[in-house]
């Protein structure tokens, strides 16, 4: 290659509007939002020595630093952060333009849930669902983490909290109300709140409810220690209270269909009203697909329906 035609190719691919490649924008911007190198290789399917190689280049070619290395991880510097946001939202629009080349991506519904929703409550209406959208296949990411809804891999979650996820917009499902709830035999002896000191309580070690806001609204002012088996996974707390190892303190929409089918029973009529609740969570730079909407919908008539139905065998004071 003669000098002039080396000038003219130099020149075309500094005047490129990527000048550094598109996976090492993608390795940039994961890394930016997770703080290290390890989700960047996972999502992107190459080592961390070949992610921690991107930055470098992308940084030499730049010729401005990108991340401050620090003992909590990359912290991304003034530059990189002020575009964070519009890399972010530019994968995500790239995402979307696949997925709008064709049908595939819009038949395959990828929901990241807790176990507890999926084991209480998902899991058993899951056929109504597809029954109602035979179009769409149904795959459920179930986690004890919070997964990053930004994820190729990821459409939407279901997250139990207040809703206020920075980079997500978040809609209310349910479950904002909860209360106690053990086996039939153990609710027996339940008569008042201060029966309590004389059984079992699980202890749901990850739980985001609150015993001492429950007690307030019992009227105990010196409410007993808790003290039984304690559980790390919500799930398998579930099923020690079904099994009679004492008594839960549970979400109301989790248990509901435990208690109609007998396995549980609420001992008292007390519930408490919580800020802390499902919501259904997508990432704030993701337009609404047709397969989420359809979701968002589908919950939107389940959920209330459910709930009626408790309601109405609670005051029947039936739990059939």
């Amino acid at each position: 290659m003669d000098n002039a035609m080396a000038f003219a190719v130099e020149n075309l691919y500094m005047a490129s509007p990527f000048p550094i490649p598109l996976n090492a924008l993608r390795a940039i911007e994961i890394v930016a939002r997770r703080g290290a190198l390890v989700p960047a290789s996972q999502e992107l399917g190459v080592t961390v020595g070949a992610v921690s190689q991107h930055i470098r280049r992308a940084e030499a070619r730049l010729g401005v630093d990108l991340f401050e290395r620090t003992s909590r991880g990359l912290v991304p510097l003034p530059a990189l952060a002020q575009v964070l946001p519009q890399l972010t939202g530019g994968f995500a629009t790239l995402a979307d333009a696949l997925a709008g080349l064709g049908q595939a991506n819009e038949t395959v519904l990828n929901l990241t849930v807790g176990s507890v929703f999926a084991s209480r409550w998902l899991i058993w209406r899951v056929n109504k669902f597809m029954h109602q959208h035979r179009e769409i296949e149904l795959r459920l990411v179930v986690s004890g983490q919070v997964l990053d809804l930004n994820r190729a891999d990821i459409d939407c979650g279901i997250r139990f909290g207040t809703g206020n996820w920075p980079g997500v917009r978040a809609e209310k499902v349910g479950g904002f109300t909860y209360r106690p709830v053990c086996a039939p035999p153990l609710a027996e002896r339940l008569k008042r709140p201060e029966d309590l000191a004389s059984v079992p309580m699980i202890r749901d070690e990850v739980s985001m409810i609150s015993w001492a806001e429950w007690w307030k609204a019992a009227g105990i002012a010196n409410p007993p220690e808790i003290a039984g088996p304690a559980y790390t996974d919500p799930s398998l707390a579930f099923d020690a209270a079904i099994s009679g190892q004492g008594v839960l303190l549970a979400v109301d929409m989790m248990a509901a269909d435990a208690i109609s089918d007998g396995r549980l029973a609420a001992p008292f009529d007390i519930s408490v009203e919580s800020p802390l609740g499902y919501w259904l969570a997508v990432a704030e730079t993701r337009r609404e697909s047709r397969k989420v909407k359809a979701l968002r919908e589908w919950l939107a008539v389940e959920v209330p329906a459910s709930a009626r139905g408790y309601v109405y065998q609670q005051q029947m004071g039936e739990w059939v």
